[in-house]
């Protein structure tokens, strides 16, 4: 179980061959690596494998190799389009994903990449971005002529990039850092780092143009993947709105709306998990979250209402089609942006 969905072996993987499974998408949710939070948003994990399986058919479409299977209703393995509701289940390829070892401060890929073989996870997120908002750790990795922009400081505004930008950050760890390429490299073993960030752009292309037809300002996201026998495939979940950022009209349309909320409205939490963070990484102690002293605090009803709403209305909008009984984007984007 992860916090956000459940995970179903029915075939094993092999060193030679993928296995299948399934997620079983929740309403939990996680926000700054927390893990589950309090609350539940109603409709939530049904709207994440919706328009997890709408990318994932559209990636195939544009020839774009995928763990993807398809979508469970009553117990069959189906097309989205074949489903008279929200599904909640997909179905999917498994790959191996090793043990990695972690001693004296030390995450040892060595190891992981010993056992795994030709049919592996690979330990990396690859990261790509659109936009730079205010705030993103982008900023402090370095200066906005080393992305193409033509000024001195970053603005006090979002920034849209003249072109993505690809980044790889740790999968496995307890906390995620960012990597250079030469790390990167050694943490992806066999599978050849250009071929991932041409696979991510590919990837983002195809969202970032489906989400400006629908509406959306796509921002960014990741991608996971898996290597077998010679071939990368997009794994894990793909162009959801926990995975990547979107915005409507301005607003945000994804998780970024809870965690401003908590920004605003339980600092002191927000604080206390950086806090535990940074002194995990000084003392290499990977358990960061059983040192913060604070919980989160549970969110109001109309809250939780307004953040339903607004996975229902995006995904309805995103993969134009009724599957949810919801407001208009519009009408749940402008209810958002009154929690603000």
């Amino acid at each position: 179980m992860t916090s956000v969905k459940d995970f179903r072996v029915e075939e094993e993987p092999t060193a030679t061959d993928l296995g299948r499974g399934r997620f079983v998408f929740s309403d939990r949710y996680s926000v700054f690596d927390w893990g589950e939070m309090p609350d539940h948003i109603p409709n939530k994990g049904a709207s994440l494998c919706l328009m997890g399986a709408y990318n994932f058919e559209l990636l195939d479409v544009n020839h774009v190799p995928t763990h993807y299977v398809g979508v469970v209703e009553d117990g069959e393995v189906k097309d989205l389009g074949e489903c008279e509701s929200p599904p909640t289940e997909m179905a999917i390829e498994l790959t191996q994903v090793p043990d990695l070892p972690h001693e004296d401060g030390e995450y040892d890929y060595g190891a992981y990449h010993e056992v795994a073989g030709e049919n592996y996870l690979i330990p990396l997120e690859i990261v790509f971005r659109n936009t730079v908002p205010v705030g993103s750790s982008l900023r402090k990795r370095g200066e906005p002529a080393d992305y193409g922009l033509d000024t001195e400081e970053w603005p006090e505004e979002a920034v849209d990039l003249p072109e993505p930008v690809v980044e790889f950050s740790t999968k496995y760890e307890e906390q995620d850092r960012y990597l250079d390429r030469d790390e990167a490299d050694d943490i992806a073993g066999v599978v050849d780092l250009d071929q991932l960030e041409e696979l991510a752009l590919a990837v983002n292309h195809i969202l970032t143009d489906h989400a400006a037809r629908a509406g959306f300002a796509h921002e960014d996201g990741k991608i996971e993947c898996l290597y077998h026998d010679g071939t990368v495939k997009v794994a894990d979940v793909v162009g959801t709105f926990d995975e990547n950022r979107f915005s409507y009209d301005g607003q945000q349309v994804s998780k970024e709306v809870v965690r401003q909320y908590y920004k605003r409205v339980q600092p002191e939490w927000v604080d206390a998990v950086a806090a535990a963070k940074q002194e995990a990484i000084e003392t290499g102690e990977p358990n960061w979250r059983e040192q913060c002293e604070i919980e989160p605090k549970h969110l109001p009803d109309e809250i939780v209402d307004a953040l339903s709403d607004l996975y229902c209305a995006g995904t309805n909008a995103y993969v134009d089609y009724d599957w949810f009984d919801a407001p208009s984007i519009e009408d749940a984007v402008a209810a958002a942006r009154d929690l603000n």
